[in-house]
């Protein structure tokens, strides 16, 4: 699985006009299954982001993560970060987990994140989605779970 993770003071995510998720101090997490990932995945790159010390503590370093600091996650489903550009100026999204896994793995993730103690919302799986962001830092880092370091 790939997650853009942004550390964020606030986050939102609307479909159709309607707001469906936020959070505020934490994580706004862009999600995406790839192909061939299983729920084993999911919950060991849940338990990553969940001890990631991306928060600065009372010296401003960045040594506490989002449970250290009573934060919540708005998790949001994104296939685009599958994107190839290898080839042309059109992205490929071939590596993208079919749309049932995905959504499965989404789900999953997020449920393994609320195990791990973190408040999550969600945005819709699928949906034309409107989201917006105050990021702070800014503080962006990318993850993937076939990273083994």
């Amino acid at each position: 699985m790939r997650a853009l993770l942004q550390r964020v003071t606030s986050a939102r995510v609307e479909v159709a006009g309607q707001l469906i998720g936020q959070t505020g101090p934490g994580l706004l997490i862009l999600i995406c299954a790839m192909a061939g990932d299983s729920e084993a995945e999911a919950e060991k790159l849940a338990a990553r982001i969940a001890k990631l010390r991306i928060f600065k503590d009372d010296a401003g370093k960045m040594n506490l993560s989002v449970r250290d600091i009573g934060g919540s996650a708005l998790v949001v489903s994104q296939f685009t970060l599958a994107a190839d550009t290898s080839r042309g100026n059109r992205p490929g999204f071939s590596t993208a987990a079919a749309p049932a896994l995905g959504e499965a793995l989404y789900q999953h993730f997020s449920a393994a994140l609320r195990r791990e103690g973190i408040a999550v919302e969600n945005g819709e799986f699928g949906a034309d989605m409107a989201v917006s962001l105050v990021n702070d830092g800014p503080v962006t880092i990318w993850m993937d779970s076939a990273d083994r370091g």
